[in-house]
């Protein structure tokens, strides 16, 4: 009588198209296929995740789902077939879950090429140290790069990224560009040598007509406050190289999510590069910036905290930037008389390096009281329930992010194999070599870079899953949607000011306003929501026969459908 087949499930993980472990896909897949021939295992099951990180289970769907099957006894299977263990998981926590989930159900694994079986007395111990040490190297790779990047701070040497404004990278080493130093240097004198901030700064290089060249990491031809700011607070202007102004820091309650901290206390080395501005000056600027944020503070103490609700929502008919809240002190007979709140563009005082000439200033309250009254109009039109019912079911896509961070990923799979290789060529050096020094610091100078490129990698990454994560968090499902803006008119008459910003803010895309208040007292010309709900365009009719453009924005993940 022949006997029955033990059935099994197949599990093939890959981070990248590349191949892994010497091993192509499809090499995996006969490999383990092999396997269960000489042992005369049935593969009743397939599943395949491409381009998924093993650091966690999260975003793979095919190793849920098997685990899914396996809980439902859909095939009755008694293993799973893996390559390695580190295409099960790199997450020790994660590994060690899962296994006992599947022996829970009588489901063993099987890892082909390491010669586990955890259904053997020394397999599961052997899987506990192997996803352990797994663990380990992704985060030892992160110390040794941090490590790489520290000792190039103490050498005095760029520690990799595009070089500052006023600096050229040649061969990995900043040179002085003239063509833009001359800007850093206007911007030092300026500010240790007149009254002049940051805001007053980048209106007289508009004005001196001095402009930004565009390059690869900045394509704005403007000097803006924001940047003269950052330019001078980097210590690499005056020879310098600083090393973790900024650090990476786990969120606490996560358990792979970082976020960049500011630090006060941090590495600063003599720098092997020439310096734009003296020492003297560096020092002087530094002296007004304590004492200008001094000052700030000092007048910012016990500052109306009025919360502006259109802030940002609103642009200017004029030059299409947002327009936000400011106040107007008010004086009578020379006495305080009241405030005025209004909304302004934010360009019209030339802040950022920009001007605009629209300086009309739009009386708050009666700004915010129109667009509530649009929104009040809105829910009360009887197509709307009907066409939000429709849409309430729409789903965010984020393939494209997805394909980024595996293509990134394939990359970063690249690096840590040159790397690997480099440091196997630095072990087989043979120091008897007459040329064993030079030889030593070429291969040293390349791992180094590695260690840039696998620095960057994961920083790309991360910041693609931030992404990811924000659309995901931002999105409000059609049902909260439509219960808000059902109850819109009760809900907003009773909510703090806080929370009617965080409504608006979610609801709102942008809001356009006339040049010129129109004769019936308007100012509003259209609202763009960000709802998943209406297809065409509403022109909703408001008291006084004024009529206000309501464009329903199809938005989600960052992109519009029309």
């Amino acid at each position: 009588m022949m006997m029955k087949k033990i059935k099994v499930y197949m599990y093939i993980r890959v981070s990248t198209s590349m191949q892994v472990d010497g091993y192509s896909l499809d090499a995996q897949k006969e490999k383990i296929r092999k396997y269960a021939d000489a042992f005369d295992y049935e593969i009743v099951g397939e599943y395949e995740d491409a381009g998924k990180s093993g650091k966690s289970i999260a975003g793979r769907a095919e190793f849920k789902k098997m685990l899914e099957d396996i809980e439902a006894n859909k095939d009755g299977v008694s293993y799973v077939l893996v390559f390695k263990l580190s295409r099960f998981g790199r997450n020790a926590a994660d590994v060690l879950n899962s296994l006992q989930l599947m022996q829970d159900f009588g489901v063993n694994l099987i890892c082909v090429e390491d010669g586990i079986d955890s259904s053997k007395d020394a397999g599961k111990l052997m899987i506990s140290v192997l996803s352990a040490v797994a663990e380990i190297e992704r985060e030892n790779i992160l110390v040794q790069t941090m490590e790489g990047r520290k000792q190039k701070a103490r050498e005095g040497k760029w520690n990799g990224g595009f070089s500052p404004y006023g600096y050229k990278l040649v061969n990995g080493r900043l040179e002085i560009e003239e063509q833009e130093a001359e800007a850093i240097r206007i911007i030092f004198d300026k500010y240790a040598n007149t009254e002049l901030g940051s805001n007053g700064i980048a209106k007289y290089l508009a004005q001196q007509g001095i402009n930004k060249i565009a390059r690869q990491n900045g394509s704005n031809t403007m000097f803006d406050a924001h940047l003269i700011r950052t330019i001078l607070e980097n210590p690499v202007y005056c020879g310098k190289i600083a090393f973790g102004r900024r650090k990476k820091e786990k969120i606490i309650g996560t358990r792979d999510e970082y976020h960049l901290v500011k630090q006060d206390d941090y590495m600063l080395c003599d720098g092997i590069h020439e310096a734009i501005i003296d020492m003297d000056v560096w020092e002087t600027v530094q002296e007004k910036r304590k004492e200008m944020a001094k000052k700030y503070e000092h007048v910012n103490k016990g500052k109306d905290e009025r919360i502006h609700l259109l802030s940002g929502l609103l642009r200017c008919p004029v030059c299409g930037a947002g327009m936000y809240g400011n106040k107007s002190i008010k004086n009578r007979n020379g006495k305080h008389y009241k405030d005025y709140y209004y909304y302004g563009c934010k360009h019209r005082r030339n802040t950022r390096g920009h001007s605009c000439a629209f300086s009309k200033q739009l009386q708050e309250e009666k700004m915010d009281n129109a667009v509530a009254e649009v929104i009040s109009r809105l829910v009360s039109n009887p197509k709307f329930a009907d066409m939000m019912q429709k849409k309430i079911n729409m789903k965010v896509d984020t393939t494209e992010i997805e394909t980024e961070i595996a293509n990134i990923q394939k990359q970063l799979g690249q690096y840590i194999g040159t790397k690997r290789s480099l440091e196997k060529q630095i072990d087989n050096l043979d120091v008897e070599d007459r040329h064993y020094d030079r030889k030593l610091s070429d291969l040293q100078d390349r791992l180094d870079k590695m260690y840039d490129n696998i620095d960057d990698a994961e920083k790309s990454i991360a910041v693609c899953k931030d992404r990811k994560k924000a659309i995901e968090a931002e999105k409000l499902t059609g049902d909260n949607i439509y219960k808000v803006l059902i109850y819109f008119d009760k809900l907003y008459a009773v909510m703090e000011d806080a929370d009617k910003r965080n409504l608006l803010t979610t609801l709102i895309d942008e809001i356009q306003v006339y040049e010129e208040e129109r004769s019936n007292g308007q100012w509003l010309k259209s609202i763009s929501f960000n709802l998943p709900i209406i297809e065409n365009d509403m022109d909703l009719s408001l008291d006084k026969g004024s009529h206000v453009e309501v464009i329903i924005m199809m938005q989600y993940c960052g992109k519009e459908k029309n």
